[in-house]
């Protein structure tokens, strides 16, 4: 079988488009019923609540609160009881005590709400305090004014005079409250502060005894004063700072020292000869130089003797003498300036050590001193402490005794008190059902898109492509009929005309003429498309079969009523030849052979040597041999036809199957070798997606709505175009 030209190599996958905005508006106008019904069914639910719900009046009446700051003052001489401290859980602290038992069981006996309610609600029974206090909480909204200490307290009641009642006492309420928890808690404050003032005094009594015995016990020498809380030094801090100073110098010092003795030595160990020129240069002395010189000036006169005198001569051997007396005494001077440095090094060393023993042994003093005075200077620290809060506390509470008489009527002032409402504030109508509308459309919009995401069917022809990595040849709208009965001036015509240029212009040789159109499921069109595709080749002046090799499920020798007696069966079970068993149609150049009946005995017949056969036979009598077939997934007929056939064709029905689904077709036609020409888009909706409109709308916009005999004056250059396609398809 004759293969396409293998498409060139795809290094990866393209990348996802991103979602412009006629996406949106594509998702909208395809869910647009759902999206209105969702909208009407909110907005007449929002409706209907708000009209059902009862009217209800409020009154509000707005407070001024002051924080109680310290009701003790601070310790450091803060501001009074009364005065404003920041608290930013304070409003939020209040509106809770507003709410509290304390202050709501005032309300509720001051106005007898118990009885009132209870006639009112409860069949003429009092309520219990509790349950009054939970009708009067659901009643109550407490809200601050910004920027400001004002709290404003509002109350909701079918009776306007009740409501204004209701808030005016329980601003009452709380400020009353407020004067007696406020004056309550300094008389508490001011009760502990005086306690504790006593117990401070008795105490510094008993530290300034306890002070004066320790210090005569330990024969302290305490000329500080009562600020000096610790004992005094042994070693002054000038005198502790020289001497620091002064083990510093001589640690430096022994460092140099003990370098040059060390160098020094480690030549007197190995190589004494090398130390005589070395060691008068790191310490200069008179007498090992003068004695160096000599020695040179010998050993010189030692070898110009040898060079006119045997060594045995007498002047020689008084000059080597004398090199042996240099020697002699260079090797004693070398010693004795070792021996020197040593020394010098030794009292460096002790001179440093007891610099360090001196300093120890004031630290260890001090520290013997601390440890032993170290309980009566803690006894003047805490007398010292002691006498600080005693002044402060004294202080505090004259400031409290003051505060205790201040008038506490400034911390909760009613500024403006509830009057009764003129018209109802709930439920606000208006503002209800623009809401309900809001929310409808909101809620809307929201399915609609939840839907579209889990819709994962092939919505558009990127998504084709993208997915597939596969050319959609062709784009045909929903509601097509066939072109059989409906003629080559059909309204539908065009698109399939599309279908068969592209697929013409795909093929790279022009003797794969048979081609198989297959789809994932059933319902997606394969047989529609089949039929109106080969009647366009027909009407082009092409020879085209039609062979219905859907054995399990035919149906188009309906479509072209005739029977379905013989057929592609019969002449493979070698019943019939193929002249008995094709048919000619009322279309010119378009003939017919039917599936025929399918024996039990013969489920895999489409892939006989018969069959083969007959492909061959049928591509010499016919230009164009067109195959339906069934579902390609859960049938093997059609994978069979699919590695038979020279073209295969996928059909995809626009928003039936999922995308799975789908590829997995188009990679079994690939995995049994089928020849894949590209994808056929069906049953597209023009009115929903105006994307697809210029693949195949523009058209039928154009032509058909022209004058008839601008019609067929478009339909006669059609139809010269047409047989320049194939003419030029002949000569390819």
């Amino acid at each position: 079988m004759d293969q396409l030209k293998p498409p060139a190599p795809i290094a990866a996958p393209p990348p996802e488009t991103r979602l412009h905005f006629l996406d949106y508006w594509r998702v909208i106008r395809i869910r647009k019923a759902i999206i209105i019904t969702v909208f009407l069914i909110t907005a007449l639910i929002a409706t209907a609540v708000t009209l059902i719900l009862p009217e209800s009046f409020a009154s509000t009446a707005t407070i001024k609160v002051e924080n109680e700051g310290a009701i003790i003052p601070n310790m450091e001489g803060g501001q009074a009881a009364q005065g404003y401290t920041y608290d930013p859980f304070f409003i939020q602290t209040t509106f809770e005590i507003m709410k509290s038992q304390l202050v709501l069981t005032n309300v509720i006996n001051t106005l007898g709400l118990n009885d009132v309610w209870g006639k009112k609600y409860n069949n003429g029974e009092a309520l219990k305090t509790t349950e009054t206090m939970e009708i009067l909480k659901d009643r109550m909204a407490l809200a601050p004014v910004r920027n400001t200490k004002m709290i404003a307290i509002t109350v909701f009641s079918e009776d306007k005079n009740e409501a204004a009642d209701l808030a005016n006492q329980i601003a009452k309420a709380y400020q009353s409250y407020r004067e007696q928890n406020t004056k309550q808690i300094q008389a508490d404050g001011l009760r502990v502060l005086e306690q504790q003032l006593s117990a401070e005094s008795n105490q510094i009594q008993s530290v300034t005894t306890n002070i004066y015995y320790l210090r005569t016990s330990l024969h302290i020498m305490d000329d500080g004063g009562p600020e000096s809380l610790t004992p005094t030094p042994t070693i002054e801090k000038k005198r502790l700072d020289d001497i620091n100073g002064k083990i510093t110098d001589d640690e430096q010092a022994y460092s140099r020292e003990f370098v040059v003795y060390s160098a020094l030595d480690g030549l007197y160990q190995t190589n004494r000869e090398l130390l005589k020129d070395v060691l008068p240069q790191m310490d200069p002395d008179t007498e090992l130089s003068s004695a160096v010189d000599e020695l040179k000036e010998a050993i010189q006169a030692k070898n110009k003797y040898l060079v006119d005198y045997n060594p045995t001569n007498l002047i020689v051997a008084r000059v080597e003498s004398l090199v042996d007396t240099l020697n002699q005494q260079i090797s004693n001077r070398v010693d004795g300036i070792m021996a020197g440095l040593k020394t010098q090094l030794d009292a460096t060393q002790m001179d440093l050590l007891n610099l360090s023993n001196e300093v120890e042994q004031a630290k260890e003093q001090d520290f013997t001193n601390t440890v032993t005075y170290e309980p009566y200077y803690e006894q003047k620290r805490q007398l010292e402490d002691l006498r600080t809060m005693y002044n402060l506390l004294e202080s505090k509470v004259k400031m409290a005794s003051i505060d205790y008489q201040l008038p506490t009527y400034t911390m909760v002032q009613i500024t403006d008190p509830a009057e009764p409402g003129k018209v109802p504030v709930k439920p606000n109508k208006p503002l209800n059902i623009a809401m309900g509308l809001v929310f409808g459309f909101i809620m809307g919009i929201g399915l609609a898109f939840f839907i579209e995401y889990l819709d994962t069917s092939v919505k558009t022809i990127d998504d084709v492509e993208r997915t597939f990595q596969a050319p959609v040849l062709g784009v045909i709208p929903q509601n097509i009929g066939y072109l059989i009965e409906e003629g080559s001036e059909s309204k539908h015509a065009e698109a399939y005309r599309v279908l068969r240029t592209n697929l013409l212009f795909s093929r790279q040789d022009e003797k794969l003429n048979t081609i198989v159109i297959v789809s994932a499921g059933a319902g997606e069109g394969k047989s529609t498309t089949t039929l109106n595709l080969a009647t366009v080749f027909a009407q082009a002046g092409n020879r085209v079969l039609i062979v219905d090799s859907d054995l399990r499920r035919p149906t188009l020798h309906k479509l072209f009523k005739v029977a379905n007696n013989l057929g592609l069966t019969n002449y493979l079970l070698k019943q019939n030849t193929l002249v008995e068993i094709v048919q000619t149609t009322q279309v010119p150049n378009l003939d017919f052979m039917a599936s025929g009946k399918l024996p039990n005995s013969a489920m895999g017949i489409l892939g006989s040597t018969q069959m083969k056969e007959m492909i061959s036979e049928l591509k010499q009598r016919y230009d164009f041999i067109f195959f339906d077939s069934p579902p390609i997934l859960g049938v093997s007929d059609a994978s069979i036809l699919a590695s038979e056939v020279d073209l295969v064709m996928q059909v995809v029905q626009y928003r039936r199957y999922p995308q799975p689904m789908t590829i997995r077709a188009k990679q079994m036609i690939e995995k049994v070798g089928g020849n894949f020409a590209g994808i056929v888009l069906n049953n597209i909706n023009m009115s929903q997606d105006e994307g697809y409109y210029y693949y195949s709308g523009y058209y039928h916009d154009y032509y058909y709505s022209r004058t008839p005999g601008e019609q067929d004056t478009d339909a006669k250059a059609a139809t010269k175009s047409d047989e320049g396609d194939t003419e030029m398809t002949t000569r390819s």
